[in-house]
């Protein structure tokens, strides 16, 4: 039987960890980091997702959630867009991985060239649809309503998700390349 070629291997190890850590920044609320707000304790930081608010008291770990929105962080427009794009780019690398790992076989004596080219293309497309959120959402960072005079940072959730995105668009590209055998048979 035929050695699984390389690129599937490249892309059905990639694009899982990618597929993990879009997820992860997806879901935890640190895209942005708010610290050394006016009129506040000096150790409070604010840690802002896509879908939740949390501040925390750094000497005490005294950590809340479901803070209110009181200035519109949620309305602006690479917030929303986030919110649609980063979900959707979870679906399409799961159907990605599945058309994948039917294309790569199991079952079969031959990989299924077409079908794990197929594949890449859907990953790469997902990997793009995270990117770019992340990216728009990096860009617009100081934008994004804040106390005034409050130090704004990258919080872990956008340097995951930036990873995931990429790992999922090498996967996704390595995994393209088995069009080049479907030429070659010709």
């Amino acid at each position: 039987s035929m050695r699984t070629p390389t690129v599937m291997i490249v892309g059905l190890v990639l694009c899982p960890c990618g597929l993990l850590l879009t997820l992860t920044g997806t879901l935890t609320p640190n895209w942005r980091q708010v610290s050394l707000i006016l009129d506040q304790p000096s150790d409070l930081i604010l840690e802002q997702g896509i879908w939740d608010l949390c501040s925390e008291r750094q000497s005490s770990h005294d950590r809340h959630c479901g803070q209110a929105d009181e200035l519109g962080y949620f309305k602006e427009v690479p917030v929303q867009v986030a919110r649609g794009l980063m979900p959707t780019s979870l679906v399409l690398t799961l159907l990605g991985l599945v058309v994948a790992t039917l294309g790569v076989r199991c079952w079969q004596e031959e990989p299924r060239h077409l079908v794990a080219g197929v594949a890449g293309l859907v990953l790469l497309v997902s990997g793009l649809l995270s990117l770019v959120p992340v990216s728009w959402y990096t860009h617009e960072l100081g934008a994004l309503p804040a106390p005034s005079g409050a130090t704004l940072a990258v919080g872990y959730s956008l340097v995951v998700s930036y990873l995931g995105s990429c790992l999922e668009i090498l996967g996704g590209l390595a995994l393209t390349l088995s069009f080049h055998h479907c030429c070659k048979k010709c």
